[in-house]
């Protein structure tokens, strides 16, 4: 094992764009609290969530400002947490009253936690508005709970269950540009509940169609646009509940995610 000294002495190593620890146990897993410089962006507090957040105003937007979604008591834990709540996306109709961060990210440090309340709860986490990364109870498919969704297998050993609070703690990198050209694609690392999960994987497409994301229009999908975009929590009619979210903007000149 290594000595405090000899662990301090490599974090000092680390640039400091960087923006994690050297041990990132400290930072990850349900209850994880911010890293330096990050910024908290769900405290399950109804000013947090009007102050930081709007809908995402997509193709078939079909809600209105204020958000509809409720502050409701946490199941588990004392105090609030943010619940997926808008029957305007009643029968699985995502992108009717998703949420979108008013801030812009390009490459960041992410930690959020989510509870399902029912069996086939669905939301998902939007990277970028693009990028989903799936929370969907009882699938474990390359469509399911924890995957990146469409470009991995869902790591559904690692999930908590129905009824318990989870938590994702990501670094995402955006695509790369030159004259206008995608040359690099964008890369998450992830853990989940603790556990490593996902290591400098690939995002090939925005997956959904244009109802699903920024660019999902485009060619595909594969139509990646060169901008920030804010973070978005999907609305599918279901009862999923968002706490502890904080966020870092971090700056990756290399191709390199792992934390």
């Amino acid at each position: 094992m290594k000595s405090f000294h000899a662990m301090l002495f490599f974090s000092l190593l680390l640039p400091a764009s960087v923006g994690w620890s050297a041990d990132p146990a400290e930072h990850v897993g349900v209850g994880a609290k911010p890293i330096d410089g990050a910024e908290v962006i769900i405290d399950g507090t109804r000013q947090m969530l009007d102050e930081k957040w709007t809908y995402w105003e997509g193709p078939r937007f079909s809600s209105s400002l204020p958000i509809k979604w409720k502050i409701v008591d946490d199941p588990v834990d004392e105090g609030t947490s943010v619940m997926t709540d808008d029957r305007a996306a009643d029968g699985g109709k995502y992108g009717t009253a998703d949420i979108v961060t008013k801030k812009p990210y390009r490459d960041f440090r992410l930690h959020i936690e989510f509870l399902i309340m029912k069996p086939g709860g669905n939301s998902g986490v939007y990277l970028q508005n693009r990028f989903e990364i799936q929370v969907l109870d009882g699938d474990k498919s390359k469509h399911g709970m924890g995957a990146v969704i469409n470009e991995t297998e869902s790591p559904y050993h690692a999930y908590n269950g129905i009824g318990k609070w989870n938590a994702y703690d990501i670094v995402f990198r955006a695509a790369r540009f030159k004259d206008g050209k995608l040359v690099e694609k964008p890369m998450v690392t992830m853990y989940f509940n603790g556990q490593k999960v996902h290591v400098n994987q690939t995002i090939n497409k925005v997956w959904g169609g244009p109802n699903s994301g920024v660019d999902g229009g485009n060619d595909n999908g594969f139509g990646i646009t060169d901008s920030p975009q804010g973070l978005k929590l999907q609305c599918e009619g279901h009862d999923v509940r968002y706490r502890n979210a904080w966020i870092k903007e971090l700056v990756l000149d290399e191709a390199e995610t792992d934390f």
